[in-house]
């Protein structure tokens, strides 16, 4: 049982009745934990993409065996709630070694890259946009794909390690597209040095092109993260400014065993900023209160419902992927709970907006 979470959060978003919204029970494919989806409207109707990490489904086979691997779901919805998952992944890993292929000549792509996940998608000018991670022989790089049908895909970029939680801005900001990322240092290999984790900016002419690169955040400048930080869902144009989340990291070596692994740290937790609409790379609001921190069954894996076979892989975990604004300014924020399920929680547009004060 996970320890009591150090913070408290703002109490606006409303966790969704019927949450967790998926889990691997919906999936008719090998399925061990679904989350950290992105979520986007698309020619109509709701379109999610996300990770499937498959292999063991408790902790005793994920001891014995670990994963087997790592692919991408697709489902669809009509009212962004309710969800239809496709009868097979979008994109396996053989598909992701042939659409990254041509961005890494001379290397052989079966061997070089070793893992597609972390999915969020952006809808720019009526096509639709996912930024990725992938695990490479050479270190951890984040990329930039674009789908008009959501079945036939091209990797437009990549970037250099270490580079990830890649996420596009909705739209191009004075000519320009821009995207909020995670560059980190490493210890050697790919040994990630986690205070080092700090959320950027970066934009491109073209989206293959990326400089102009600034500092936006850094887990000093968060009351409630003492580790590693980056961005979380692709941000919302609002009147005010652009309405972004991020991924907070608190990390206590005491909490010992959360989940599956021998020991698991660290808690997830969601922020909330606003970004200056014309310029931003200038940070004009700020939540000191975490927007979402663990708390239900789904996402600390404490007081699980009786008859309910959730077992959650790394609990007190939140990562929020997903942000909908829709025309009634409700705001449905999609998150990863225990690195597990996939959920939803919601807010109205000026609620969120008030906890962001100014900086």
């Amino acid at each position: 049982m996970s320890e009591p979470i150090p913070f408290t959060e703002v109490g606006i978003l409303k966790r969704h009745p019927e949450n967790p919204l998926l889990t691997r029970e919906d999936v008719d494919y090998p399925c061990s934990l679904l989350f950290n989806a992105g979520i986007a409207k698309f020619q109509g109707r709701y379109v999610m993409v996300f990770r499937n990490d498959f292999g063991p489904v408790n902790r005793k086979e994920y001891v014995d065996r670990g994963f087997e691997g790592t692919n991408l779901g697709l489902a669809f919805s009509p009212d962004g709630v309710h969800w239809d998952v496709e009868p097979k992944p979008c994109i396996t890993l053989e598909k992701a070694r042939q659409l990254i292929a041509p961005l890494m000549p001379g290397k052989n792509p079966d061997t070089e890259l070793r893992r597609f996940y972390d999915p969020r998608l952006t809808v720019i000018d009526g096509r639709l946009y996912m930024c990725f991670a992938v695990d490479t022989a050479n270190g951890l790089r984040g990329g930039i794909a674009v789908t008009d049908d959501l079945d036939n895909w091209e990797v437009l970029s990549a970037s250099v390690p270490d580079n990830r939680n890649m996420v596009l801005f909705p739209e191009k900001i004075g000519d320009r597209y821009v995207r909020l990322e995670r560059p980190v240092d490493t210890a050697g290999g790919n040994n990630l040095n986690d205070n080092s984790a700090r959320m950027w900016m970066s934009y491109s002419p073209d989206l293959h092109h990326w400089g102009f690169s600034q500092h936006i955040l850094a887990n000093s400048d968060i009351p409630f993260a003492n580790c590693k930080i980056g961005p979380g869902a692709p941000p919302i144009r609002t009147a005010k400014g652009w309405l972004t989340t991020f991924h907070a990291v608190w990390r206590d070596n005491e909490r010992g065993r959360n989940g599956w692994e021998k020991t698991w740290p660290k808690v997830y937790q969601a922020g909330l900023m606003l970004l200056d609409l014309e310029s931003p790379w200038k940070l004009i609001g700020f939540c000191d209160q975490p927007l979402l921190a663990p708390t239900a069954w789904y996402e600390t894996g404490n007081d699980v419902p009786e008859g309910n076979s959730f077992d959650g892989f790394r609990e007190d975990v939140i990562f929020p992927g997903g942000m909908l604004l829709e025309d009634d300014g409700e705001v449905k924020i999609y998150y990863g709970a225990a690195d597990t399920v996939e959920c939803l929680a919601t807010a109205h547009v000026d609620d969120l907006l008030s906890l962001c004060k100014p900086v």
